[in-house]
């Protein structure tokens, strides 16, 4: 998977975990400013904890040094 795949794959990954989140609290059909401050972080702290899954994922299997390194140093923040 090329790095533009990648990054595709990962932004419709935590899309779909806001998204899961949003459903599993019925509040899928709701408009975002109807959401409060805390409904976002919760969205927002699933889709980083999906793209840390994922990173790491792809850090194990990346095929160049290049990227295994720029991935570690995102990971480590």
């Amino acid at each position: 998977m090329s790095p533009d795949e990648w990054q595709a794959h990962v932004t419709t990954e935590a899309a779909l975990a806001m998204g899961r989140w949003l459903e599993a609290r019925g509040r899928l059909d709701r408009p975002i400013a109807s959401l409060t401050r805390r409904d976002l972080e919760c969205m927002a702290s699933n889709a980083i904890s999906r793209f840390i899954v994922l990173a790491s994922e792809r850090r194990t299997a990346a095929p160049d040094a290049e990227e295994r390194s720029a991935l570690d140093l995102l990971l480590m923040g």
